[in-house]
């Protein structure tokens, strides 16, 4: 579609991502990447809803009534907590503001319908975690011996290991992973751009390992470590549908477990952070290692913990990575612009 045809709505839209956000902006890339997703799921919401294409939106067809179903969908469709609708209100917001400075009569019924939208204010409630035996079902579910289920086991087990954000898997390359002296080694990329470098457990390393040399990646640095079935680089969505495919394996399997209403990658990093705090592992220590930008972050943590045990990170390392099956000797309808993707 040429650009000439394009309704304002896309024009400002793709300005905004490819000129705006990259050189005006000052956020983070991991903000930017945020923004895009929030789009890719209004357009879905739009589609599902109006039956319009992307490309088809125009500044009218967004609302307040749009807007607000929208954010309520994320919501209770989606399971997104308060956090994260508010986030998505935060990009439309970003945008809103953009556009209405560049083309004032036609953004600013959209403009209008944002700002009216309230800013949720979230309730403070325990953060959920999986219990080591819920841990252990879910690094068991995968069947190695299919090329999906081996990258799925990997994934989970590295998650699990290293106590990293969805998106900082998601951008983690192969020349990120490091075997150094009997140690595996990750350098992650984290909020800010800031990077850290941590270990992970010898047997998480091991299967990583094994991973991408019989993927052939082991020799392409610059190649993203995990794939989805139809793009080089793994998303946020595919990871979240991987949780939600094994969750619901393990609930099925093992009705007694599983029992919190939603479960997202993120609760896996809030799993390794309490179960490596009970494992007497020290609190600045579990600080750099995921990367938390304050100690009062990683404090919250031991609110969730019943208590200590007298043992050190290698004996959880051990416990809970040891036991492995062993691998074999891998938006259809409502087309998205490319700056989205």
């Amino acid at each position: 579609m040429r650009k000439n045809k394009l309704p304002d709505f896309m024009l400002l839209l793709e300005q905004f991502f490819t000129e705006y956000m990259p050189l005006s902006s000052g956020l983070s890339p991991n903000t930017v990447r945020s923004y895009k997703h929030s789009f890719r799921l209004l357009f879905q919401y739009v589609y599902q809803v109006k039956k319009k294409d992307a490309g088809e939106i125009v500044f009218q067809d967004l609302d307040f009534e749009t807007i607000d179903s929208f954010l309520k969908w994320i919501e209770a469709e989606r399971g997104c907590s308060v956090s994260t609708r508010n986030l998505r209100l935060s990009a439309l917001t970003s945008f809103a503001a953009y556009a209405q400075n560049r083309n004032f009569e036609a953004a600013t019924v959209f403009a209008n319908a944002v700002r009216r939208v309230p800013v949720k204010k979230a309730s403070i409630q325990p953060r959920i975690t999986f219990s080591l035996d819920e841990v252990s079902v879910l690094l068991r579910l995968p069947d190695p011996e299919k090329r999906l289920g081996f990258r799925d086991q990997v994934l989970l087990n590295l998650m699990y290991a290293s106590g990293a954000r969805a998106q900082e898997i998601c951008d983690l390359k192969v020349r990120d992973f490091l075997v150094e002296k009997n140690l595996y080694k990750l350098t992650i990329t984290g909020k800010g751009n800031k990077t850290r470098r941590i270990v992970i457990a010898k047997p998480s390393g091991i299967l990583l390992k094994r991973y991408l040399e019989e993927t052939g990646r082991a020799g392409q640095l610059d190649a993203y470590i995990f794939s989805s079935q139809t793009h080089p680089q793994m998303t946020i969505s595919c990871i979240e549908e991987i949780y939600k495919k094994y969750v619901a394996l393990g609930k099925t399997e093992h009705p007694k477990m599983f029992l919190e209403k939603r479960y997202t990658p993120h609760t896996m990093r809030h799993t390794t952070a309490t179960h490596m705090l009970e494992a007497g592992v020290p609190i600045m220590a579990i600080k750099n290692f995921l990367g938390h930008s304050s100690i009062s972050t990683t404090e919250r943590y031991a609110e969730l913990s019943q208590g200590t045990v007298n043992r050190h990170i290698r004996d959880w390392n051990e416990k809970w990575f040891s036991h492995q099956k062993e691998p074999p000797a891998n938006h259809k309808k409502n087309q998205l612009p490319d700056f989205l993707k």
